[in-house]
C-alpha cells in the first residue's frame, strides 16, 4: 500500500470540506485528478475510505484510520522541513490558522503581511470560524493554531484538551451609529437596550455575527437584520447612511471613522471586552516555521 504526501494531503482535505469537491479546490487539484486519487486509494486500501451520500462525504472507519496517520505524517513533514531548514526544491512549509471574526479581520493581516514577507517558503492557509469551533478543530490536529476570544468558550476552552494559550490582542465590541443619531452621545450602553432597533449584520457563517445572535437570544430578543454584508468598511457606511445600526470591533469603527460619518458607543455588556489568544496543541511539537510565527504574532501582544 502506498499514498505519497499529495494523496493523504487531499485525503485530509476532503474529510474536512464533507466533499471530494470542496477537497479538490483546497488541495488545489482539479477534481477528475482528485477523483482518480481517491479511488487509487481506495484500490490500494482494499476498501472504502469515504461513505458517499447526497449531501456529501464522510470518512469510513477505514478513512478515519488514514485520517489520524495522514495528520501524523503530514505534522512529521512540517517538522523536518523547519528543522532542517534548507527545504527540498519545490518543497514549502504550509502552516493552517483559524481564527475568529476580529482576528481575521482586524488583528491578522498586517502581521501576517510582515511574516509572509519575510518567510517567502511558507504559505499560510487563513479560515474564519467561531472561537469553540477552532478549540475543537487544534484539538482535534485540524489546524497549527487557532486565534480565540476568551469570553466565547469560558474556562473550559481547550475542551479538556489542554492547549496552550499565549495572549494575543484585546478586542473591545461597541455600537456604530451615525453622527447625529440620538444614541451618538451615550458614554456606554447595554447590548438589550438597542435590540429593538434595526441592525447591519456580516454575511452568514460570519463567527462575530453567530456571537452576537447568541447573546440577543439570551436577552430574549432577536437580532432585526435589515440586511448582510460581507466586511466592517461595507457596514459602517450603511450605518452612515441611516440605514441601521451595527456592533463591530473598536478597531474597525476606529478605521472606517476616519472616512466615514459614524459614532462608535461603546458596550456595557462584560463580553464585549474579549481576550484575543493564540492556542496550540504544544508549542514544543509544532513544526519550526510554525512556532516562530506563533513568536512573531504575540510579540505585540498584551504586556510584552
Amino acid at each position: 500500500m502506498r499514498f505519497d504526501l499529495t494523496d493523504l494531503r487531499l485525503f485530509l482535505h476532503v474529510a474536512e470540506a464533507g466533499s471530494i469537491t470542496g477537497g479538490a479546490e483546497r488541495a488545489a487539484l482539479a477534481l477528475a485528478s482528485a477523483s482518480a486519487r481517491i479511488r487509487g486509494m481506495e484500490a490500494a486500501a482494499g476498501t472504502a475510505l469515504l461513505q458517499r451520500g447526497r449531501r456529501g462525504v464522510a470518512p469510513t472507519p477505514a478513512g478515519e484510520a488514514v485520517l489520524h496517520h495522514a495528520r501524523l505524517v503530514l505534522q512529521q513533514m512540517e517538522r523536518m522541513r523547519g528543522e532542517l531548514g534548507d527545504y527540498a526544491r519545490g518543497l514549502k512549509g504550509h502552516v493552517r490558522i483559524l481564527g475568529n471574526t476580529a482576528a481575521v479581520t482586524e488583528f491578522l493581516p498586517e502581521p501576517l503581511a510582515e511574516w509572509l514577507a519575510t518567510h517567502p517558503r511558507i504559505d499560510i492557509d487563513l479560515e474564519e470560524r467561531p472561537s469553540h469551533a477552532i478549540v475543537e478543530a487544534v484539538a482535534a490536529g485540524l489546524a497549527d493554531l487557532g486565534i480565540v476570544a476568551d469570553m466565547a468558550d469560558g474556562g473550559a476552552a481547550d475542551g479538556g484538551g489542554g492547549l496552550e494559550r499565549i495572549p494575543f490582542r484585546i478586542d473591545r465590541l461597541v455600537l456604530a451609529v451615525p453622527r447625529g443619531h440620538p444614541l451618538a452621545a451615550r458614554r456606554r450602553i447595554a447590548f438589550a437596550e438597542v435590540l429593538g432597533e434595526d441592525f447591519v449584520g456580516l454575511s452568514p457563517g460570519s463567527a462575530l455575527q453567530d456571537h452576537l445572535a447568541r447573546h440577543a437570544a439570551r436577552a430574549g430578543r432577536p437580532l432585526k437584520l435589515r440586511v448582510r454584508l460581507g466586511g466592517f468598511d461595507a457596514v459602517c457606511r450603511m450605518v452612515e447612511q441611516g440605514v441601521a445600526l451595527a456592533v463591530v470591533p473598536e478597531t474597525a469603527a476606529r478605521r472606517c471613522r476616519r472616512s466615514i460619518a459614524i459614532r462608535a458607543v461603546p458596550l456595557a455588556d462584560s463580553w464585549a471586552l474579549r481576550r484575543l489568544s493564540i492556542c496550540v496543541r504544544s508549542l514544543d511539537v509544532l513544526p519550526v516555521h510554525a512556532r516562530r510565527l506563533v513568536e512573531h504574532l504575540a510579540k505585540d501582544s498584551p504586556g510584552t
